[in-house]
């Protein structure tokens, strides 16, 4: 593979993430924000590696055994696009070497903010998503993209009745392992993910949005047929132990879950997002002072998923 392809760092890691095979964990717990990959280090008993690079914080340490990697990776799709490659590609490189054959998978769970798009999941509530919408085009820059849930992907089309202009949303799902097992007692919901925060989430400063009502017809979408549209997905792992959800509305809006969950699907890792509510946009309410409650679910995510399979 040529240099300018895959990019590594003068340690032999990933150029961005500065990961390898020896410092990433399985189970990958991602933040937004740098400084939130500090809260870890309060919860890991033991912390093994530690880097940084611009908004890349990686930390790797062990919870009760577990050995987990928490990892920022600053905000938006284009990020993720960086995060989530070159995490795939860790697990196959070793002191600079490439490695193609590859036994491990990862578990990713982004723990997240995010803005409700339904009055009644008030600020401070934790949703998990259990598909996500991209209203950011990421994945039609794959030739390996296949839509996993395609009848979704033309009702949502049909319903939003979108400009031309704008990609076309694409719709893929989570780890119903993950969902199960980490966001039991969660809201769950479609989780719209969009490439930026103020036109692109129907907000006004001085430029105004071209989609009118963005968030309205958002909200207004609702799947009714969601338990066998998720049974019929490929990959095996994705369908243990679901719950009975008959139907499924977009319940919050937020900047990376849709490009975690495509490439953890084209790339057969396993991903769920929680997210802590902090604004309520129908009601158009904020929470200021949230840190503590994100404390709440960092510590909540990490007790669950290193509490054994």
């Amino acid at each position: 593979m040529k240099a300018s392809e895959l990019v590594m760092a003068s340690d032999g890691s990933l150029y961005h993430i500065h990961l390898d095979s020896s410092t990433l964990a399985d189970k990958v717990l991602l933040v937004g924000d740098p400084d939130r990959v500090n809260m870890f280090k309060g919860i890991f008993e033991q912390i093994e590696f530690e880097s940084h690079n611009r908004e890349l914080h990686a930390l790797t340490g062990r919870y009760h055994g577990t050995r987990f990697t928490a990892l920022s990776t600053g905000m938006g799709c284009d990020n993720i696009d960086i995060v989530m490659t070159e995490l795939d590609a860790a697990l196959r490189v070793k002191n600079g070497e490439w490695k193609e054959e590859c036994d491990r998978h990862l578990q990713i769970i982004r723990i997240g903010t995010s803005g409700s798009l339904q009055a009644d999941i008030d600020c401070g509530s934790r949703v998990a998503t259990v598909c996500a919408v991209g209203l950011d085009g990421l994945m039609n820059y794959y030739k390996e993209w296949e839509t996993p849930l395609p009848e979704m992907e033309e009702a949502f089309a049909a319903h939003m009745k979108l400009p031309a202009g704008v990609a076309r949303p694409y719709y893929v799902h989570g780890s119903a392992r993950l969902l199960e097992r980490v966001a039991y007692d969660m809201h769950h919901g479609i989780t719209a993910t969009a490439p930026g925060f103020y036109g692109p989430q129907g907000r006004t400063v001085r430029l105004h949005p071209a989609i009118e009502g963005l968030n309205e017809k958002l909200a207004s979408f609702e799947w009714n047929d969601y338990t066998r549209t998720f049974r019929a997905a490929r990959n095996p792992r994705e369908v243990r132990n679901l719950k009975e959800i008959t139907s499924l509305k977009v319940t919050n809006l937020e900047m990376e879950t849709s490009a975690i969950y495509g490439f953890s699907h084209m790339l057969g890792h396993e991903a769920l997002t929680v997210c802590l509510i902090i604004a309520n946009r129908p009601k158009g309410t904020f929470l200021n002072e949230y840190h503590e409650q994100m404390r709440e679910l960092v510590a909540t995510v990490v007790e669950r998923v290193g509490s054994g399979e």
